[in-house]
């Protein structure tokens, strides 16, 4: 069983949604009872998306079960901290379009690109991961290659 390592606020967030998840467990067991007062279940469409929608529910339990079973939680004091690592805020430059990102480096779990979130997992996460300030790094990407100036790192 690997270890899945993230932030106390990414933990927090996944027991949140086993929380939310277990909630709409009991919605769910209403919605099959109520279809079952219908009548027959063979041509019960209600009853038929009610179970569908709890086997969903449960598998997504089950896996977030998991990945809390497996979380350790990064000790920020263990970190090199002028290295990008798990939890390290990087801001970097595209020296193609001469942009500015800022990225958050979390483990796949609490990735979340609209947050500017990137998981280590991904080519831009990877490329980064153990790199210091000044670095330029090769980021193979779907649209081409990045390549990226690392101009801060922070915790």
């Amino acid at each position: 069983m690997d270890k899945i390592h993230v932030t106390r606020e990414g933990l927090e967030r996944l027991k949140a949604e086993l929380a939310e998840c277990r909630a709409q467990t009991r919605i769910i067991a209403d919605e099959i009872e109520h279809a079952r007062s219908y009548g027959d279940l063979s041509e019960n469409a209600e009853y038929h998306a009610a179970k569908e929608a709890q086997a969903k529910m449960q598998a997504r339990i089950r896996d977030l079960e998991d990945k809390i079973a497996r979380a350790v939680i990064i000790d920020d004091s263990r970190i090199d901290g002028s290295r990008a690592y798990v939890g390290a805020t990087v801001r970097v430059r595209d020296r193609k379009k001469q942009r500015e990102y800022t990225y958050v480096l979390v483990s796949p779990v609490e990735a979340d690109i609209a947050s500017g979130k990137i998981s280590i997992k991904s080519p831009v996460g990877q490329a980064l991961s153990g790199k210091q300030v000044g670095e330029i790094v090769k980021a193979k990407v779907p649209a081409g290659e990045l390549e990226l100036e690392i101009l801060e790192i922070s915790r």
